[in-house]
């Protein structure tokens, strides 16, 4: 290579590496970027911590339909399932058989009475007479008698004559309860009798519902003691823990234990107005867990888990933030419940953990959830 060309293409590499190192020396003297976050303020709240715990519906009232009087189911008179309320025709049986006794027994009624119309005739008959020895007081007493036996004879008429009555009223089965009725057992045309084994058709009252769960009785003895069971909410869940929207009363009158197990049955009564809760239904129940408590709360979104342990990143001072442990409890309105590791009033990251750099610090400005924000939007 010529002498000339060898300098020219040293020259340029000279002047091509002095560029590159231009170019790069900024870089290298800036400092790293401060990394920008959101904190919340820990906050001290009184909150009644809670245990959700499975449960079994069981209608308020519930009533099965039997004869009480035997013969042939002629017409059903209610649809399977509806609403029926009480007193509500249900089952009409043959009452032909019923009107005919009652007839027989409304004519022997009668005969009594004439008897006895008969007898004090006789009996007002004979007392002037008896006055005068016009007649022995054996005849008179012997019409005494008589009179007191058709009075009796009367009594014993006018109730047969009511049974009667009653076995025609019996022949139409009607509803002793309000509630909604099952399907039922019996078609027209059945041959029904009185004491049958099996009931004709059940009616559930559920306007209102009991919910049974079972958990420890030290549990409740402990709520019971602390005045807050005297009149506990409890909140009704689906079987997958989503709210209903049910609230219902904590009845301690109605705890029982089991021996065998030790558990207590608590017994809550709700208000069922929509009929959503049906007989034999799992929900879960959310009960009290001891009276209301002191504890610190923060969003839901600063607490992470790592290995299985929950975490939060707390600001201090203008330094770099550092990982706190922390002792969680549920979450209540989006925040953890914090049962030990933070105090009130210290600051933790919401948003930004990701953009931290290890010791060094960080810029910081309070954080907004987004329920807030979305109202003041709205407006």
């Amino acid at each position: 290579m010529l002498p000339s060309l060898r300098m020219t293409l040293l020259g340029a590499a000279a002047i091509l590496s002095l560029g590159l190192a231009a170019c790069g020396s900024p870089s290298e003297g800036q400092a790293p970027a401060i990394a920008e976050v959101t904190f919340a303020v820990a906050q001290a709240a009184s909150v009644q911590l809670t245990d959700d715990l499975p449960g079994r519906v069981v209608a308020h009232r519930v009533a099965e339909i039997r004869p009480q009087v035997g013969g042939l189911i002629q017409r059903r008179l209610f649809v399977e399932g509806a609403e029926v309320k009480a007193g509500a025709p249900l089952f009409q049986i043959n009452p032909a058989p019923f009107k005919a006794d009652l007839d027989s027994a409304v004519a022997a009624l009668r005969r009594a009475e004439a008897t006895r119309s008969q007898a004090r005739v006789q009996v007002d008959r004979l007392k002037p007479l008896i006055e005068v020895d016009a007649v022995s007081r054996q005849a008179f007493d012997n019409a005494v008698l008589a009179l007191d036996q058709a009075e009796a004879d009367v009594g014993a008429a006018r109730a047969a004559a009511e049974r009667r009555r009653l076995d025609v009223s019996f022949a139409t089965i009607t509803a002793p309860i309000s509630g909604r009725i099952g399907a039922s057992a019996v078609t027209e045309g059945a041959l029904v009798s009185q004491g049958g084994a099996d009931a004709l058709a059940a009616i559930h009252q559920i306007d209102q519902v009991f919910v049974d769960v079972r958990q420890p009785a030290a549990r409740l003895v402990e709520l019971q003691k602390s005045g807050a069971g005297d009149n506990a909410m409890v909140e009704i869940l689906d079987a997958n823990g989503a709210p209903t929207g049910l609230r219902g009363k904590l009845l301690f009158s109605e705890l029982v234990v089991d021996p065998s197990t030790g558990d207590l049955r608590a017994r809550a009564l709700v208000a069922n107005p929509a009929r959503n809760l049906l007989p034999g239904m799992f929900v879960r129940v959310r009960l009290p867990n001891g009276p209301p408590r002191a504890v610190v709360q923060v969003p839901q979104q600063a607490v992470f888990f790592s290995g299985g342990k929950a975490q939060a990143m707390v600001l201090k001072g203008t330094g770099a933030p550092e990982v706190r442990s922390l002792a969680i409890g549920p979450v209540v309105d989006n925040q953890y419940v914090v049962m030990g590791g933070l105090r009130p009033g210290e600051q933790v990251i919401v948003e930004g953990r990701d953009r931290i750099q290890p010791n060094l610090a960080v810029k910081a400005s309070p954080w907004t959830s987004a329920a807030r924000v979305q109202p003041a939007a709205q407006r």
